[in-house]
């Protein structure tokens, strides 16, 4: 089973964790030592009974050499939609300076979008103003 192969199916990350180790051949212990931990904190991670820390998810990416996003999510699962992926496709053609004016618009645009963001008052969480009764 190739890399590519791997996310066929929907995994979760004990899975990915526990295919890659065995696609590149190494025992859980192998395993273990190398990302510089005991071998029971290991299947735990793969049994899903535990999640490791940041540093130590680290470890494991370096350790299998993939990157955090294959460990992490399903193929599609982040990035631009096809339309966004053409688009970008065909910037990514273009000379410097084209390209640097394509990402100075989408700098503009997304900070643009957050400022409105921030700018906004959220419904939901509004107070209600008292009632007042005449008398």
């Amino acid at each position: 089973m190739t890399i590519a192969n791997l996310f066929i199916l929907p995994m979760s990350f004990p899975e990915r964790l526990s295919s890659l180790r065995k696609q590149l051949n190494f025992t859980q212990q192998q395993m273990a030592d190398k990302i510089g931990m005991h071998v029971s904190q290991l299947k735990r991670y793969e049994s899903g009974a535990s999640q490791p820390t940041i540093d130590v998810f680290r470890r494991i990416a370096l350790a299998l050499n993939v990157s955090a996003d294959m460990l992490l999510f399903e193929p599609d699962e982040r990035g631009p939609d096809e339309r966004l992926k053409l688009q970008f496709e065909a910037v990514s053609k273009l000379d410097d300076k084209e390209r640097e004016a394509v990402e100075t618009m989408i700098a503009g645009v997304l900070h643009m979008h957050d400022a409105k963001r921030w700018t906004q008052t959220p419904t939901s969480t509004a107070q209600p103003k008292p009632q007042t009764t005449k008398r």
